[in-house]
C-alpha cells in the first residue's frame, strides 16, 4: 500500500490531523515533520526493521515521532511511562532498541535506566536533541508491506516477564477498517485519546486517524473536566475509555447531558459494571462496549449501536473479519456456558518478541486463547465474565471479582471496588474486597456486607471488605488485581 501517512497528505491535506492543547497540524504538516524525524533518526543509523522505544507524555511531539519511526519503516516500541528504570531497561534490551527517545517530563527516569543497559548498545536520546539531529539525505519507502512489523508492544504482565507483542502494519489496518465497518465513519469525527500513546487503546486513535482523515484530539493525561469539555466545545464525537473514566466523567458532568453530536463512548478494559451502564442509559449517554487487547491490535468484538440497549452489558460480536468462539475442556462450548474466549482475525498477533514457547502456548490452529472467561448467548453475543487468572474458585463454585465488583460499585456510598481471593483452609479460596468511598459518604463494613448478601449468593460475598483510599491501577486505568492479592497476603491495605 502507498505509505499511509504521505497517501492522506496527498489525499486531504488541509484537513487536521492533530490538535493538542494550543498545538495543531494538519495533515500536509504531520507528513513533513514526520519525515524530518524519519530523515533525523536515519542520521543516527536508525534503518527499516530496526527498533526504536519512546518514552514520552501524550501530545504533537509524541503523535510526530510515532510516524516519524514508522515512516522509516523502524519498529515501533512504545515504553509504558508508569514503569520503574529496571522494568524499562529490561523492555529495551529485550527487544533489541537501538534507539529510545524520551521527553523532559521523563527524562530522569530514563536516565536512571541508562543505568540497567550499560552493554545494550542503545543510543538513550533526548527529543529536543532529536530535532537538533542532522538529516540524512534517503529516500523514505513509498510503500508499507502489511506483513512488516510495525509495533512490539509489551503486555502488562501479570505473571513473570512481560512479552513483546508484535503487530504488523496489517494487524492495525484490519483493526482500524472493522472498527469503521461496526461503528461507521463521519468526514467531520474527532477522537478523543485522553488514554496513554504507549497504549494500544491510544496508539489506535492515530493509526485510525490517519486511514480515516479524522482529527485526533489529544491530552496530556485524562482530566474528566478536560474530556467533558472536549465533547461540548471542541467538537469530540467519540471518546475511548474504560470503567473508571466512564465513572468520573458521569460525576462531573452532573445533571448536564451531551450534545446530539457526540456518538458515544468506546468502553474497554474489562467487563463493565452494570449499574455503570444503566446510568449511562439513564442520562442518554451512547456506549459501545467493547472486547480486545494488545494482541488483537484493539478491539475484535464491539456491541453494535442498534443494540446498545437490548443486550447492556454484552461486548457485542465478533468484528467483520474476525471469529469468536467459547472453549471448555478442549471442546467449543454452547450458548451460555462459561469457557475460555478464544479469538481469529487477521488483526490478531502472530505471536510475541522472541518467545516461541508463549507464542505455542497461546496461538493454537490459527486460534489466539485470550485467558480470559466468558459466554455467548443465544443470539450470538459475547459477555466477558472475568480474567481467567483473576477467577476465584470457593468451595468448588466459580466467583467472578467483576461481578462481585458490580455489586458493591452499586452501592451509593462506593467510588471504587476492587475484589480478589485469598486462601483459605475449608473452602480452598474465599472472596475479599476493596474499596474507595465518595466524598462525603462513611464507610461501613457491615452495610456494604449486607447490601452484598442480598444480592449475590452466599460463596460470592466477600469475607471482609477494606477501605483504601484508592485502588491500584495501571496506566490504563485498569484495576490490578495482583496487587489486591498482594495487598490481601500481606496487610497492605491498611496502609493504602
Amino acid at each position: 500500500m502507498p505509505a499511509w501517512l504521505d497517501q492522506r497528505a496527498r489525499l486531504t491535506p488541509e484537513r487536521t490531523a492533530v490538535i493538542s492543547g494550543m498545538e495543531r497540524r494538519t495533515f500536509a504538516e504531520l507528513a513533513e515533520e514526520a519525515r524530518s524525524i524519519a530523515a533525523k533518526l536515519a542520521g543516527l543509523g536508525i534503518e527499516k526493521g530496526d527498533r526504536v522505544a519512546f518514552l514520552m507524555q501524550n501530545g504533537v511531539h509524541t503523535v510526530t515521532l510515532i510516524h516519524g519511526v514508522t515512516r522509516l519503516g523502524a519498529v515501533l516500541v512504545p515504553l509504558n511511562t508508569r514503569l520503574a528504570p529496571r522494568e524499562i531497561a529490561w523492555q529495551v534490551e529485550d527487544c533489541g532498541a537501538k534507539v529510545l527517545v524520551y521527553d523532559q517530563v521523563h527524562r530522569e527516569k530514563a536516565e536512571a535506566a541508562r543505568t540497567g543497559t550499560p552493554d545494550s548498545g542503545v543510543n538513550m536520546i533526548f527529543w529536543q536533541q532529536l530535532l537538533q539531529q542532522r538529516e540524512m539525505g534517503i529516500e523514505l519507502p513509498a510503500r508499507v508491506s502489511l506483513q512488516d512489523l510495525h509495533t512490539i508492544m509489551y503486555t502488562s504482565g501479570t505473571t513473570g516477564r512481560p512479552k513483546g507483542v508484535m503487530l504488523t502494519w496489517g494487524n492495525h489496518w484490519w483493526s482500524a477498517t472493522a472498527s469503521a465497518l461496526n461503528l461507521g465513519l463521519d468526514p467531520h469525527e474527532r477522537w478523543l485519546a485522553a488514554v496513554p500513546l504507549f497504549h494500544m487503546s491510544g496508539l489506535s486513535i492515530l493509526i485510525r486517524s490517519v486511514i480515516y482523515g479524522m482529527t485526533a484530539v489529544v491530552h496530556t493525561r485524562f482530566d474528566p473536566v478536560e474530556a467533558n469539555r472536549a465533547i461540548r466545545e471542541e467538537g469530540v464525537m467519540i471518546v475511548s475509555v474504560v470503567g473508571t473514566m466512564l465513572t468520573r466523567m458521569l460525576d462531573e458532568l452532573g445533571e448536564e447531558g451531551y450534545p446530539d453530536s457526540f456518538r458515544g463512548m468506546l468502553l474497554g478494559g474489562g467487563p463493565a459494571p452494570k449499574p455503570l451502564l444503566e446510568r449511562c442509559a439513564e442520562k442518554g449517554v451512547p456506549v459501545f462496549q467493547t472486547y480486545g487487547m494488545t494482541e488483537t491490535a484493539s478491539q475484535i468484538a464491539t456491541l453494535a449501536p442498534e443494540y446498545s440497549l437490548e443486550k447492556l452489558g454484552s461486548a457485542g460480536k465478533p468484528l467483520f473479519p474476525a471469529e469468536l468462539k467459547i472453549v471448555k475442556e478442549g471442546q467449543e462450548a454452547p450458548a451460555w456456558q462459561t469457557g475460555e474466549i478464544v479469538v481469529k482475525g487477521p488483526n490478531v498477533t502472530q505471536g510475541y518478541w522472541q518467545r516461541e514457547e508463549a507464542t505455542r502456548e497461546a496461538i493454537r490452529g490459527g486460534w489466539l486463547y485470550t485467558g480470559d472467561l466468558g459466554y455467548l448467548d443465544a443470539d450470538g453475543f459475547l459477555y466477558v465474565m472475568d480474567r481467567r487468572k483473576d477467577l476465584i474458585i470457593s468451595g468448588g463454585e466459580n466467583v467472578y471479582p467483576a461481578e462481585v465488583e458490580a455489586v458493591l460499585l452499586a452501592h451509593p456510598s462506593v467510588a471504587d471496588a476492587g475484589v480478589t481471593g485469598i486462601p483459605d483452609s475449608t473452602w480452598g479460596q474465599v472472596p475479599v474486597g476493596f474499596v474507595s468511598i465518595k466524598d462525603g459518604a462513611d464507610f461501613h463494613e457491615n452495610e456494604l456486607l449486607s447490601h452484598c448478601r442480598e444480592r449475590l449468593a452466599r460463596y460470592k460475598v466477600p469475607i471482609r471488605i477494606h477501605p483504601v483510599k484508592e485502588l491500584p491501577k495501571n496506566a490504563s486505568n485498569k484495576l490490578l488485581r495482583r496487587e489486591l492479592a498482594r495487598w490481601a497476603s500481606q496487610g497492605e491495605w491498611a496502609r493504602r
